[in-house]
């Protein structure tokens, strides 16, 4: 009845509403053909029209009882509402009425799957899979492989994948899902060598170099990743996922001013990410020039305000150019969108004493211990920011709370002894000194976190000369 080319993008779904709903309602109406009715079986299923989908799923099996087609859209009507029985019965009629359907066989496996029947769907497919070949038979496998990822059998997916790609490795389908489950199942090498297989044959095959880049670099072989994502670049220039690996190789071999090199590249193809420039900001920072690293942390964080940890990165370099008045605002910002993060407590409370206001540095030491108490080196930074202020017997009194949650630590031994010696108890204070240093004397270097000096006291320093030896 109407044109149903797929240039018009079904312009007349309108004209067909309105036969339908005279159909409906019993209205004199034109014909509506097998095909006008699949079109608005997918209208009514894209709106969510429950009702008119499920009718016109009625309707159009009522007038064409003997069409596979309309009748799988019925199936799937059932398989939708988990109507699994009646699904079923359809199919059956499908089987009789057009035996070796590929669509009734892909139908009814999930119709089993979503019985709770995986393991006949298995059973169904293996069986029927013999009837078919070339892009049919593919099609089944590749249900197939979906089927053992219901059921968890990661091994069988990669194999059914594999089968797939013998048959033919064009599918690009099959060869990117292979890469993702060689990598589950720990079989990157036998992917390799597969890889290299079908590379040998078709060298010019610039996704199969793609996914040999990512299998060596998921085995951290880099400069093989390198290479096969340079012949994959050489094959398709605008292959950008490549590009960005590339970098990310670039980066694990701490050849930045390449990695630069390629992200720049990057960006001039593709969308710019915030991933990306915060990838870049980390090469400048590692050549040591901090404002350059600022100014792409910067722009990272006008992609995405709400990422915390550029915020704590920007401080970092604040840190390594001892700016600690900058580092603390950047520090404060990261704490304020996660306010649970306990290392950017830990990181302002630190450049807080860097500048001498230690009560503000306790209140941020104390915070981070509430959200995180069994974290030793929070505990210790709060002790140091006590003993700077003189707070020596409260000091004492929270090492006691800290062993609590960490167990008994040497270090809070050792700055038990430290605290001891600096309260006048010099007899108490060499007891713990000492059994600390029979423990483990490499250790005793801790102490110097808490006070540079302590080492160097004449009660201290005998005994620790001793047991060195």
């Amino acid at each position: 009845m109407f044109d149903h080319d797929e240039n018009n993008n079904h312009k007349d779904i309108e004209l067909l509403k309105e036969e339908f709903m005279k159909l409906k309602s019993g209205q004199r109406h034109q014909s509506l053909h097998e095909d006008d009715f699949e079109a608005l079986i997918d209208y009514f299923e894209i709106q969510g029209d429950k009702e008119n989908w499920q009718l016109a799923c009625e309707l159009s099996t009522d007038i064409y009882p003997f069409s596979s087609a309309l009748l799988l859209r019925k199936a799937e009507w059932f398989l939708e509402q988990k109507q699994t029985s009646l699904a079923l019965s359809i199919i059956q009629k499908v089987q009789t009425i057009s035996p070796g359907d590929l669509d009734c066989l892909l139908l009814h496996s999930d119709i089993l799957i979503q019985a709770d029947k995986a393991q006949q769907a298995i059973d169904l497919l293996k069986t029927e899979i013999t009837k078919f070949d070339g892009a049919e038979k593919i099609h089944i496998l590749m249900e197939l492989s979906d089927v053992y990822d219901e059921l968890t059998e990661f091994e069988k997916v990669y194999d059914t994948l594999k089968q797939v790609l013998v048959l033919n490795p064009k599918v690009e389908d099959a060869l990117v899902r292979m890469c993702f489950w060689a990598d589950v199942t720990k079989q990157q090498k036998d992917c390799i060598d597969f890889h290299i297989a079908i590379l040998d044959k078709d060298p010019l095959y610039a996704s199969a170099w793609y996914n040999l880049g990512l299998l060596y670099q998921s085995v951290k072989n880099y400069e093989e990743a390198i290479e096969a994502y340079e012949n994959c670049m050489a094959l398709n220039s605008q292959f950008d996922y490549a590009l960005r690996n590339l970098g990310e190789c670039y980066v694990q071999q701490e050849e930045f001013d390449k990695a630069i090199a390629v992200f720049e590249e990057h960006m001039q193809i593709a969308k710019t990410e915030d991933i990306i420039l915060e990838t870049l900001a980390y090469c400048w920072e590692h050549k040591k020039q901090f404002a350059k690293a600022r100014q792409y942390y910067r722009k990272a964080s006008i992609i995405n305000p709400e990422d915390d940890t550029v915020f704590y990165r920007i401080g970092e370099t604040y840190v390594k150019e001892r700016q600690w008045e900058k580092a603390i605002k950047s520090f404060s910002v990261a704490l304020h969108l996660d306010k649970e993060n306990v290392n950017y407590s830990l990181a302002l409370g630190d450049c807080l004493m860097q500048i001498e206001a230690e009560d503000e540095a306790v209140v941020c030491y104390l915070n981070a211990v509430k959200v995180k108490p069994t974290k030793k080196i929070i505990w210790l930074a709060l002790c140091k920011a006590l003993y700077a202020t003189d707070y020596l017997k409260e000091c004492i009194r929270q090492l006691e709370i800290a062993e609590g949650h960490c167990g008994d630590k040497i270090e809070f031994e050792y700055f038990r002894a430290g605290i001891l010696l600096a309260l006048g108890k010099t007899k108490e204070s060499i007891s713990y000194f000492e059994n600390a240093l029979a423990r483990d004397v490499r250790k005793a270097s801790c102490l110097n976190n808490l006070d540079v000096e302590i080492l160097r006291h004449p009660v201290f320093s005998d005994l620790y000369a001793r047991y060195k030896k």
